[in-house]
């Protein structure tokens, strides 16, 4: 198990943890009260596309935030964090270089 998470379920749907779980019910009930809108999860960001170089492929890095929504017409991006991995730090300053806005870290 990835830093002691367990994956859980809830109406169906998949979750990393029970944080991240726990956190979307939040939001879905904020959504049904009509506080937030366009509540999405596992939203892919494109951080830097694919590219050759001497004939291979060098593959795309996203990051994929836990949720998305939208509150008074702004996106919100929100990533449900137990531990902040070196991969994740590194993401998240390309997410803010490329997208200029931060992730919500709950």
């Amino acid at each position: 198990m990835k830093y002691h998470n367990k994956k859980c379920e809830y109406k169906g749907l998949k979750f990393d943890s029970l944080k991240e779980r726990n956190h979307y019910i939040v939001l879905e009930h904020l959504e049904k009260t009509g506080q937030i809108k366009d509540l999405r999860r596992q939203v892919k960001f494109l951080l830097q596309p694919s590219f050759k170089l001497n004939g291979k492929t060098i593959r795309a890095i996203n990051y994929i935030a836990d949720f998305t929504y939208l509150k008074d017409g702004i996106l919100v991006v929100v990533d449900t964090k137990g531990f902040r991995t070196k991969d994740y730090l590194l993401k998240k300053k390309m997410f803010q270089y490329k997208y200029g806005m931060d992730i919500v870290e709950v």
